[in-house]
């Protein structure tokens, strides 16, 4: 079971982490690297718990560096099922109900689309999982959620793995009790009319991104 009161930052092989998300982290957190994701972690600084992956990715040096510091390899064949990123997120959720992917945007546009959908797995619904991708914020709600956005900021829903039954609050355009429907444009662009909204998944999973101001 995840431990409460622990965030656990997983760095993923992507575009390496920007200055100001590091400082944005919490100051207690466990760091899971994704394969390459351990090459973006030691350059920002960050004490790596564990390194998860096929391992094809990360540069000898980061892997020798991890080592000595006292960070556990878990290597996995190149053949496998799972991306390294699904592979971090299943330790991630035994270790904590609080997490935070950074480096999963950028690069191929197949790995982002994946990464999207692993994320809003329901496998992970015990557990807080947000991802910062480039420009914006991707949260992943399966039950209640309280948005931490500012008055008129941009607020997207996107139901994932089918239709989701949702109510929100103090958003521009509610929605009360109402079907959410994939591969629609329904949820795109609402707007927060409060500091902190309010959305209930009653059904469903929603992937709710909120850009950068």
């Amino acid at each position: 079971m995840p431990e409460p009161g622990v965030t656990v930052v997983v760095v993923a092989g992507g575009d390496p982490p920007t200055p100001e998300e590091i400082a944005r982290l919490p100051a207690d957190l466990v760091v899971v690297a994704a394969d390459a994701g351990l090459d973006h972690a030691l350059s920002a600084e960050l004490t790596v718990a564990v390194a998860v992956g096929d391992m094809d990715s990360v540069s000898p040096e980061a892997l020798v560096a991890a080592e000595q510091a006292g960070a556990r390899i878990e290597r996995y064949s190149a053949d496998k099922d799972q991306t390294d990123l699904e592979l971090a997120l299943e330790l991630a959720a035994r270790l904590a109900d609080q997490v935070i992917v950074i480096g999963a945007g950028g690069g191929r546009l197949d790995h982002l689309i994946g990464n999207l959908a692993v994320l809003a797995s329901p496998q992970w619904s015990g557990v807080n999982i947000e991802a910062w991708l480039d420009n914006a914020r991707a949260v992943v709600v399966h039950g209640h959620s309280t948005l931490d956005v500012e008055p008129g900021a941009t607020v997207s829903l996107f139901a994932v793995g089918g239709p989701a039954r949702v109510t929100t609050t103090g958003l521009a355009w509610p929605l009360h009790d109402e079907i959410l429907n994939p591969l629609t444009s329904r949820g795109v662009s609402n707007q927060a009319n409060t500091s902190s909204p309010q959305l209930s998944v009653h059904e469903g999973v929603v992937l709710v991104v909120i850009p950068y101001p």
